[in-house]
């Protein structure tokens, strides 16, 4: 049987925790990946894996293939993403595609999917939820944005990519998908560090008590994958605290644009500034944890460079 992508070009801009394991999976459904990250590492690693790399994002549009060009975007905030557009959508031929698979804010998912029409190019916003585990397995959860069009256009990579996939609505729409996702999991997270926190503050060993509500109203992925994380001290990041509060910013933001009171949001904001602040940034944001379990405050814990 052939690969569900056999002869496929695609280009990947952004090859951070998430952007590599992305491409393996890319790579290893049949396409012709041709990578590149702003910082050189990454592009090490995937050339040492056969897969191509560009110099710049201009130099990655020449390399797509010109009946089908498609680039994806996986990068750490909206600025890199409006960067990297800025250089990238002058140098795509029309009728190009552009998959903005990471979290980037509403208004600028917007504007910049009007910029691209202005040029002929497509703009499907497309993120995603599951983080570095469901990179790796291909089983992401992927919320689009854009033309339906578009959509089936993207969707026999997705596919690959992606285990439950949605086609929201119209541009922004998948980026507000996205927004609420981040809001749940943010919230979800910290109520599970301080259940966990009063746990051990009461006396109880707070693994056993995890193991106890297991199953009850209280289960979720979050207290399955973070929870474990939290008792086991390991945060080592899936993704970063950094990147949870700037989800958390931008969710905000949209509240405010949308008239919409998000109380909880404002307070879950404050706390990871908190987790920052104290130099926890780099670990995963299931380190909120550490705000109330009486840890000491990591030290040199940068974020990744994209």
């Amino acid at each position: 049987m052939p690969s569900p992508l056999a002869g496929r070009t695609v280009g990947l801009i952004g090859l951070g925790l998430m952007g590599r394991p992305m491409a393996r999976v890319l790579a290893a459904a049949g396409a012709r990946v041709v990578g590149h990250n702003r910082s050189p590492g990454p592009m090490a690693e995937m050339a040492a894996e056969g897969m191509a790399t560009a110099a710049t994002p201009a130099d990655l549009a020449a390399r797509l293939d010109p009946a089908d060009p498609v680039a994806i975007l996986m990068l750490t905030d909206t600025p890199a993403v409006e960067t990297v557009a800025g250089v990238l959508l002058p140098a795509l031929p029309a009728g190009a595609l552009v998959i903005d698979m990471s979290t980037t804010a509403v208004d600028a998912t917007r504007r910049l999917a009007a910029q691209a029409a202005g040029t002929g190019v497509d703009w499907l916003d497309a993120p995603v939820s599951g983080g570095t585990v469901a990179a790796r397995a291909g089983t992401l959860t992927i919320m689009a944005g854009g033309s339906e069009s578009a959509f089936a256009r993207a969707l026999p990579l997705f596919q690959v990519l992606g285990q439950r996939i949605t086609h929201v609505g119209d541009s922004g729409a998948g980026q507000v998908a996205k927004t609420a996702n981040q809001v749940i999991v943010g919230l979800t997270i910290g109520a599970v560090a301080e259940a966990l926190a009063l746990a051990r503050a009461a006396g109880v060993d707070p693994a056993r008590v995890r193991d106890a509500i297991r199953g009850g109203f209280a289960e979720s992925r979050i207290l399955d994958l973070h929870g474990g994380r939290m008792v086991s001290g390991d945060f080592t990041p899936g993704a970063r605290a950094t990147v949870q509060l700037k989800d958390l910013r931008q969710a905000l933001a949209l509240a405010g644009q949308a008239g919409q009171e998000v109380p909880a949001v404002e307070l879950c904001r404050r706390l990871y500034e908190r987790l920052v602040d104290r130099g926890d940034g780099g670990l995963d944001h299931a380190a909120l944890y550490r705000l109330f379990d009486g840890s000491t405050a990591e030290t040199g814990s940068e974020p990744e460079k994209r």
